[in-house]
């Protein structure tokens, strides 16, 4: 067994003593602490015009949360690498949108080259699928871009869930490019000010059950994208990708 040691109140007291005297000794010069200054005075948020009344509906539609479930597109064990990307951007045609909106909706042009896609392949406007898992669930959701007839870009992603897909973000824009950073897709958008950019990352709500811009910000342009810089020969690293397979169904490939 472990030997009890007694310790008596006169030594307690003793080492409490010594301890102190140590803690003095060791704020001396060598250690002390010293003031930063004062703190400044917190101000608390201000609201202006308080009389107004608050809006009831917003300005624009930019087709946040909206979700759409995509007919006839079955996912094999909920894995999204299964379905045919080609297919899903035509069945997505069909699809009805879980609310109104016109954010994303397509020119006849682009819609009739992605019908023509089996037939005319090298016109398709569907780009390769990009891998990721967006929603924490622990499986992959595929991100896919369409590209438009007017110039823009429609960046669209998709979860599997219960062997259907789901849409879960469908938004178009002149992007100068689109990333993928951690579970966001954060999309960069050229400005009205010459020298700056917008920058718009989607995440994943879980109550809403979709992909909604969560940061929305505007920002001096980075140097390789800029006018006045040099452009960026570098390679940048890119997440997993698959080419779309233009076969004659979504099954396995």
């Amino acid at each position: 067994m472990r030997p009890h040691r007694r310790v008596t109140r006169r030594a307690k007291t003793a080492l409490v003593a010594g301890f102190g005297t140590a803690l003095l000794a060791g704020c001396g010069v060598g250690g002390e602490l010293k003031s930063a200054g004062r703190a400044p005075t917190a101000i608390g948020p201000a609201r202006l015009w308080p009389q107004l009344p608050p809006a009831s509906a917003a300005p624009y539609d930019y087709g946040e949360g909206a979700t759409a479930r995509i007919p006839g597109i079955t996912v094999p064990h909920d894995d999204v690498h299964e379905v045919d990307p080609v297919a899903v951007v035509q069945a997505g045609l069909k699809a009805t949108t879980s609310r109104s909106s016109g954010s994303d909706e397509l020119p006849a042009d682009t819609v009739r080259k992605i019908t023509a896609c089996r037939t005319a392949p090298a016109a398709c406007p569907v780009l390769q699928p990009y891998y990721r898992d967006l929603t924490g669930d622990g499986r992959d959701d595929m991100v896919l871009g369409v590209r438009r007839s007017d110039g823009r870009l429609s960046v669209r992603a998709y979860m599997a869930e219960a062997g259907r897909l789901t849409r879960i973000m469908a938004v178009s824009d002149s992007v100068i490019s689109v990333e993928l950073a951690g579970r966001d897709v954060i999309m960069r958008v050229p400005s009205a000010i010459a020298g700056y950019e917008y920058r718009t990352a989607w995440s994943w709500d879980d109550h809403q059950r979709a992909m909604l811009p969560t940061r929305d910000e505007i920002l001096r342009q980075a140097p390789e994208t800029a006018p006045s810089g040099r452009p960026n020969t570098e390679p940048s690293p890119e997440p997993t990708m698959a080419p779309p397979t233009v076969t004659a169904s979504a099954g396995r490939r």
